[in-house]
């Protein structure tokens, strides 16, 4: 069951016990929150297997339920079911949680032809307008109003040829549902391909879409009358797996991890050895082992670069490197707010506009800190596992949003972590 509530829940961590052992990585939050959304395609039941229970999930069946679709969930597979539906967003109490709810402006628009949504709301990491979306709507024929509240749009979609200024994933999402029941052909240039999005696309063409990737960033989407339900399982979490791996490495353990598709992770697991880690691919997993490492040289970039949701996890492991370590921030401007909080665990970080230097002393102690964002929580585990002494970490909720029990798969491995 979901937790009632992490809005006063704490992580207490004590460092210095090297993690060792096997766990399962649970499936990924940025697949499965558009693969929901696209279940309003079509009014045939929708299952979706594997599903993780963290508070975004949660937040996005509330949605769901708020727009008509009638949900059910039985273990970890959620079947959605959408004869009717609304096409005004419920309460900005729920829309203003996390960013994904705007992905609902695509499904609506394919099927009703209209779409009212609040403003999206999210990680503070920095500006992510939502130009990259509307201009994409309009590309296809429709109409957008933008208040200082919320977004209209409407119109019937229509095939076009659509550049993105930016391989934004969750314009690329946005755009793709709208346009799978357009008339004519849609294609789309500067598209972002990482992993959620190819899963995405996978889910649709499940359901009946015609969708093609090609390379270079390009997708082709071919309209069709209506979509069919489907069955699908969504890839497993690459973030999730990447952290951990960080963690099992930088406390200088072992541990093999199972549902990882090493391919999704490869500048991961790149840059892990070339700081000493050894990784070693097998089916359905990998694992990692290491001592103390090497410092790093890291440039967040969009898929296949370097990804930007392991850029504060790996700041973090960059504090118990041996050496002085860089990491630039290319895709987020305001993705450093981790930095102040590991400062009160003794991390030795100076930021320069995106740029921070990280002189790995090996020497951080337990502090009282906050998760100020999702991967900054995860950076903050992180470092309390090697830090001396006891950590507690509160705002755990942003935490919650995107890993599934994240402290008792650290505790499976040895971690001494507790949640109160």
């Amino acid at each position: 069951m979901p937790y009632p509530s992490s809005e006063n829940h704490r992580m207490v961590i004590t460092g210095g016990t090297p993690l060792y052992g096997e766990c399962a990585v649970g499936t990924s939050k940025n697949a499965v929150l558009p693969i929901l959304a696209a279940a309003l395609l079509t009014k045939e039941p929708v299952t979706i297997f594997d599903v993780p229970n963290i508070s975004d999930v949660k937040n996005m069946v509330s949605m769901l339920k708020a727009f008509g679709s009638a949900v059910r969930i039985c273990g970890s597979a959620t079947t959605i079911t959408s004869k009717t539906m609304r096409t005004t967003s419920p309460a900005e109490s729920i829309t203003g949680r996390f960013r994904a709810s705007f992905l609902f402006i695509g499904p609506l628009l394919a099927r009703e032809g209209s779409a009212t949504m609040p403003l999206p709301g999210g990680c503070s990491i920095g500006s992510r307008p939502v130009d990259i979306h509307l201009n994409g709507f309009r590309a296809l024929g429709c109409k957008c109003i933008t208040t200082a509240a919320q977004v209209h749009v409407w119109g019937r979609p229509r095939g076009a040829r659509i550049h993105l200024e930016f391989p934004s994933v969750g314009a690329t999402e946005n755009i793709l549902m709208a346009a799978v029941l357009a008339k004519g052909i849609t294609t789309i240039t500067g598209a972002a391909t990482e992993p959620e999005v190819i899963d995405l696309a996978c889910f649709l063409n499940s359901m009946g879409a015609k969708i093609t990737i090609g390379g270079n960033g390009s997708i082709t989407i071919s309209g069709v009358e209506e979509l069919s339900g489907t069955s699908y399982t969504p890839i497993p979490d690459r973030i999730e797996a990447g952290t951990l791996m960080l963690a099992a490495a930088v406390s200088g353990g072992e541990v093999r991890l199972r549902r990882v598709n090493p391919q999704h992770l490869t500048p991961v697991c790149g840059k892990l050895s070339e700081a000493g880690a050894e990784i070693f691919p097998y089916e359905d997993g990998l694992s990692v082992k290491a001592r103390r490492l090497l410092p790093m040289e890291i440039v967040s970039s969009p898929f296949p670069g370097f990804p930007t949701d392991m850029q504060a996890p790996i700041t973090a492991a960059c504090c118990g490197a041996k050496g002085t370590s860089t990491v630039c921030e290319t895709v987020f401007e305001n993705r450093f707010l981790h930095v102040a909080e590991l400062a009160k665990m003794g991390a030795d970080i100076t930021v320069q506009g995106n740029l921070a230097l990280i002189r790995g002393t090996g020497n951080l102690h337990g502090a009282d800190v906050r998760a100020t964002d999702l991967r900054a929580g995860a950076a903050l585990c992180i470092a309390a596992l090697i830090a001396r002494g006891e950590t507690v970490i509160n705002d755990i909720h942003h935490i919650d949003r995107g890993y599934d029990r994240l402290e008792n798969k650290l505790s499976s491995l040895g971690a001494k972590i507790r949640r109160i």
